[in-house]
């Protein structure tokens, strides 16, 4: 089964630039990884007027556009879909999924708080939160804890809950034994 971890934690608290970096060190290692995430604003997917955006203004559930560059997918279901669900669904070939944000998801967690947001954690330990990324002691101080620079230490967690997720699987309730 896929391996998948959110990466969570309130606008301003990092998330990006860590899932950034876990992505460059994580592929150093010869990880193949994808990413899912979470806008709460709206985007724009596809240009209107190009061939894509009329078959999906013609009716089209999904598009996909391929080019010399890439492939992009534009679906049009506006349903909330959990992240497990999207990475199975069209992340096959990935061996992690970093999903940003879902905070409200079920699945493994990595939480980042930061001292500077002043704002306390999104998630708690019955959502799956599993570690946090922070410059603060007092927060959740029985889950492991990093810092924010520590980008090996935090890959080589993920790669270990993902390890013991394959020989001890979740029982699908409460919080999770490992990535699922």
């Amino acid at each position: 089964m896929m391996k998948l971890v959110s990466i969570v934690g309130h606008s301003g608290s990092g998330k990006t630039t860590l899932v950034e970096r876990l992505i460059r060190e994580l592929t150093q290692r010869g990880v193949r990884v994808a990413t899912i995430k979470h806008a709460h604003h709206q985007v724009q997917l596809d240009t209107p007027g190009k061939d894509s955006w009329r078959y999906t203004q013609a009716g089209a559930a999904m598009s996909i556009l391929v080019t010399g560059e890439g492939v992009q997918l534009v679906a049009t279901e506006v349903a909330e879909r959990d992240p497990q669900q999207l990475a199975q669904r069209f992340m096959g070939e990935a061996n992690l999924v970093l999903a940003e944000g879902f905070s409200l998801a079920p699945g493994v967690k990595i939480e980042v708080v930061r001292r500077e947001c002043g704002k306390p954690p999104r998630c708690s330990i019955e959502d799956g939160l599993i570690a946090i990324v922070t410059d603060m002691d007092d927060v959740y101080p029985q889950l492991p804890h990093f810092g924010l620079e520590d980008v090996k230490g935090i890959v080589d967690f993920i790669l270990m809950q993902a390890e013991s997720a394959a020989v001890h699987p979740s029982t699908g309730s409460g919080r999770t034994a490992g990535l699922k």
